[in-house]
């Protein structure tokens, strides 16, 4: 099978899905072979997939934005992250954004330059900002794009140095190839995205998108830098992500439901990773809530204007983890 024929399964298995929140991928992917491609593929190796950094004096965890300028902004100042002019005020916090910067909204392109320069003025300055992708980012790369919307696809049209005649481009609409290309494998947003891990561990607390299971706890660098080097043009076993219902970008084990059983998983992972907390996003809560005795905390509330919500910002200081919510005007 052909990487573009890969690429093309991706997008069909998932079609019919629920609009308001993508199903489980399927649970049998086929195995990827080498992409059709002559470019030669990026090294990647696990040191350049960094994903374990030391405890902060402050953390501010900030979950699913879908495209939604305003509500990042918003989520930011929250945090006590930007200032009026959109700089880090941060000092030497950190932020991590859970994934699912993509898709169902229109402001996709301002929200990844915003949190990439965002990302220099804090180190700068002495903080950090860790990017994780989640399961829309990876869609995007794997060629799914049913919850971009007609915004979003002309969103990246002004984007210079796009093969859009590349026939994996091609074989989608026109008004759709300059995304298609953007985000393409070896594209120039898919490069950008290829440094955000999908797992990082900030002291004794876990980020990732969906959640990690017992079983992925010891795969996490190998994880890491398979799906970088896909996301670079390189060897798509990274993709199986995307594909692999219980995988950390699709995993709702700790958001669903989290009786017992769920708990006891979640138990598992911590002490496989030597973490206390984990930190998710994924699933729309009503508000930013702890599960399984404070050890998982759910952080999509939905803020993006395609749900409705508001702004939250989950803190953690001093080794207590709050919640700050946007007031109701």
């Amino acid at each position: 099978m052909r990487w573009s024929s890969l690429l093309g399964l991706l997008a069909l298995l998932v079609v019919g899905c629920d609009e308001s929140r993508p199903s489980s991928p399927p649970t049998a992917p086929p195995r990827p072979e080498k992409p059709a491609t002559t470019a030669k593929p990026a090294a990647t190796t696990l040191a350049s997939v960094p994903w374990r950094f030391p405890e902060a004096e402050r953390v501010v965890a900030l979950g699913d934005v879908h495209g939604d300028l305003n509500a990042t902004r918003r989520a930011l100042r929250l945090g006590g992250l930007i200032d009026d002019d959109e700089h880090w005020s941060g000092g030497t916090a950190v932020l991590v954004q859970t994934g699912d910067v993509l898709d169902r909204g229109d402001d996709e392109q301002a929200i990844l330059d915003l949190l990439a320069r965002l990302q220099e003025e804090a180190k700068a300055a002495g903080g950090a900002v860790h990017l994780l992708n989640g399961n829309h980012e990876l869609m995007n790369a794997a060629g799914d794009f049913r919850y971009v919307t007609p915004g979003g696809f002309r969103d990246f049209e002004d984007v210079s140095g796009l093969d859009v005649t590349d026939p994996r481009v091609t074989r989608f609409p026109l008004e759709q190839r300059h995304r298609v290309a953007a985000f393409l494998p070896g594209g120039r947003y898919a490069r950008r995205i290829a440094s955000q891990p999908v797992v990082v561990v900030v002291g004794d607390t876990v980020f990732t998108h969906g959640g990690v299971l017992p079983k992925y706890a010891p795969q996490i660098d190998r994880l890491n830098a398979e799906v970088t080097a896909w996301l670079l043009g390189g060897p798509p076993q990274g993709a199986r992500v995307v594909m692999t219902p219980d995988s950390p970008v699709w995993s709702r084990h700790y958001s669903d439901e989290t009786g017992p059983e769920q708990c006891a998983l979640l138990e598992d992972a911590l002490r496989a990773l030597g973490a206390k907390r984990m930190v998710v996003g994924h699933t729309v809560q009503k508000t930013a809530n702890a599960a399984c005795d404070g050890k998982v905390w759910r952080i999509d509330v939905g803020m993006a204007a395609h749900y409705g919500g508001r702004p939250e910002v989950l803190l953690l200081e001093a080794g207590e983890a709050r919640v700050e919510r946007e007031k109701a005007l």
